[in-house]
């Protein structure tokens, strides 16, 4: 059996401290979050603050929109939204698509993100895949699915490690640290991982995107976004169904 890379070993390691870590801070009563505020928040926004409600952007089902390049939500893993919606009201993540989410995350208080959050993980398991020959019709650069998964599952010796020593398979999420990037939309895998690589993003754990990033070529970012954006949960053989849940199920849910 190949040996994991040091830094699939460090992506292991700290997926187990912090899953141990988060559960026993909520095993505390420490955390709590309110599924129903949080739908109301991301169907309604907070007019009074001048916050838009999340499904314009992010679609009814959070799914998200390759045509505004907004990321999906659903189900990609609790604790890195609250990271994200965090990084976002601290400035340490600058929202590059449509300039709006610093502002958005700073109207939103501590109590929110963790609501929006659960409820956005809360959703169905469900797939909506970026439609990729609609993209090709409007000039987009699409990849080749096969390079891509070559990528993911198995890396390139001496360039990058496979994107499932940290996502876990086929990009499925590996919680509480990493989020799930399989089925994720085309545009927004391809755009953040170009900004991982530029360094115009840089709020990843331990500067780990970043590290793997600026070794990929626009053509490996495209491949890998081609396979990932259309990747399975499981396939034959593998049979686990990974819920990206193993914070929040120690998260008290009210209602």
């Amino acid at each position: 059996m190949r040996k994991l890379s040091n830094l699939a070993m460090v992506c292991w390691g700290a997926v187990a401290m912090l899953a141990f870590s988060g559960a026993s801070f909520a095993d505390e009563g420490a955390v709590t979050a309110n599924i129903t505020n949080g739908k109301n928040i991301f169907e309604n926004g907070k007019p009074d603050a001048g916050i838009p409600a999340c499904s314009v952007c992010h679609s009814d089902n959070a799914m998200g929109n390759d045509a505004m390049g907004s990321p999906r939500l659903a189900n990609i893993g609790y604790v890195f939204i609250v990271k994200q919606l965090t990084n976002y009201a601290e400035d340490k993540r600058k929202d590059l698509t449509m300039d709006q989410m610093n502002g958005i995350a700073k109207g939103l208080s501590v109590q929110d993100r963790r609501d929006l959050a659960a409820y956005e993980n809360s959703f169905p398991r469900a797939a909506d895949l970026s439609d990729l020959s609609a993209l090709k019709a409007d000039g987009k650069t699409i990849g080749e699915a096969y390079k891509g998964q070559i990528l993911v599952r198995y890396g390139v010796e001496g360039k990058v490690s496979a994107c499932m020593s940290c996502h876990g398979f086929n990009g499925r999420g590996a919680d509480p640290i990493y989020p799930k990037i399989g089925q994720q939309k085309y545009v927004y895998l391809v755009n953040q991982l170009t900004h991982w690589r530029d360094g115009s993003r840089a709020n990843d754990p331990m500067g780990q995107m970043q590290a793997i990033a600026k070794n990929l070529s626009d053509e490996d970012i495209n491949n890998a976004a081609t396979f990932l954006s259309q990747a399975a949960d499981s396939t034959a053989g593998d049979g686990m169904e990974i819920e990206n849940k193993s914070v929040l199920k120690n998260v008290k849910i009210v209602r």
